[in-house]
């Protein structure tokens, strides 16, 4: 692992009052432009960098609520506990984890308070939806997502009050249905990673992992013919409506996928409540499979390992910069649980800038749009 160099990433007061900018999940660059998602709200956040390729700051940022460009099924300002998000063509992807959640035990809790938290399970509708929202230049001609853009394009959604959602669609899995109802961080569905390519929308799931296999699913979004505000997930050409591939990440999950040409870099890590290993994997000519498989040998080779700390600073979002940088630093590491030593002030947090071998570079939004 060679980090190179660390970005500040200021936030405004109010991402700041949520605690968005420490529950960090999700991150996709933009040229200049840095989109993120944070675990605990329904918004997507977009900084500025200094650079393109070598920037050590962030800043100028927005907060955008999913809310404002989509119909959510559950309440506006209910969590969506986003984990990926993409960027396509003229489209923002944005992902929630479809997992249920088991209550936490506090130091202040009693044993038997404890105890009862333990048998309390969570379902929130809005975890449960893929959004799509259409981008188009602001009028400060920066990037923004939009509810209808001016050419016709509509933001939608997978997963809508009453339409079927990934965990629907997986009711009747061989491998996955068992672990629809057992929360997330105890090897349930856990969706946290999302990559957008051509037609195609790959899902990363941290959970669960099959006997130390690791589980990405590709989606085929489709249009709702008879609403331009939703979506359906359509099939393939072989009528299957989703391909599972199993990746041999070492008994590691998924934690987030990122576009590199027609490969995926996959960032691994515990599928439960751990702090490590975390590791970064590239899965070669993953784009050009037309069919599951299941990723071995020389198909996936080991990149690099991260830095992380014990319940602090969890590698939890990559994205590649573009090139430039003099040091060879292509890939930027957010972190969920920033520690005090990446906590600068109250309002910001230190990503790293991390040193990669590079292969087929190619901005993920200047992909063909989905």
């Amino acid at each position: 692992m060679d980090v190179e160099g660390q970005v500040e990433l200021v936030f405004s007061s109010e991402v700041a009052r949520t605690g968005n900018h420490v529950n960090l999940s999700a991150v996709r660059t933009e040229g200049e432009h840095l989109w993120l998602a944070g675990d605990e709200t329904a918004t997507i956040e977009r900084l500025v960098l200094d650079s393109p390729s070598a920037p050590t700051r962030g800043g100028s940022e927005r907060s955008f609520a999913l809310a404002d460009f989509v119909d959510l099924p559950g309440p506006s300002d209910e969590e969506a506990d986003i984990e990926g998000i993409a960027r396509a063509g003229g489209w923002l992807w944005a992902v929630g984890s479809h997992s249920l959640a088991r209550k936490q035990i506090k130091p202040h809790h009693s044993e038997v308070k404890a105890v009862k938290r333990l048998a309390k399970i969570k379902r929130q509708a809005n975890r449960y939806v893929m959004a799509r929202l259409a981008v188009e230049p602001g009028a400060d001609g920066r990037p923004e997502p939009v509810r209808v853009a001016a050419d016709g394009r509509h933001s939608a959604l997978v997963g809508g009050a009453g339409s079927e959602n990934l965990a629907d669609l997986l009711g009747d899995d061989e491998h996955l249905a068992p672990f629809l109802a057992i929360p997330s961080k105890d090897n349930g569905l856990d969706v946290e990673g999302l990559a957008a390519h051509g037609e195609s929308l790959y899902v990363g799931l941290r959970g669960p992992v099959l006997r130390g296999w690791a589980v990405v699913l590709e989606l085929l979004p489709v249009p709702d013919p008879t609403d331009p505000a939703r979506l359906a997930l359509g099939a393939f050409g072989d009528g299957t409506r989703y391909r599972k591939h199993f990746l041999d990440l070492g008994g590691l999950g998924v934690r987030d996928l990122c576009p590199d040409g027609n490969d995926l870099l996959v960032l691994a890590g515990p599928s439960m409540a751990l702090s490590g290993p975390v590791r970064v994997y590239r899965w070669h000519h993953a784009a050009t499979a037309v069919t599951g498989r299941v990723v071995r040998g020389e198909e996936i080779s080991l990149v690099t390992a991260l830095p992380h700390g014990d319940g602090v600073d969890h590698p939890e979002g990559i994205a590649l910069l573009e090139p430039g940088d003099p040091a060879g630093a292509r890939l930027l590491v957010v972190y969920d649980s920033p520690s005090l030593a990446r906590r600068p002030t109250s309002h910001s947090v230190l990503a790293d800038r991390v040193v990669i071998d590079s292969a087929q570079p190619r901005a993920p939004w200047e992909a063909n749009p989905t």
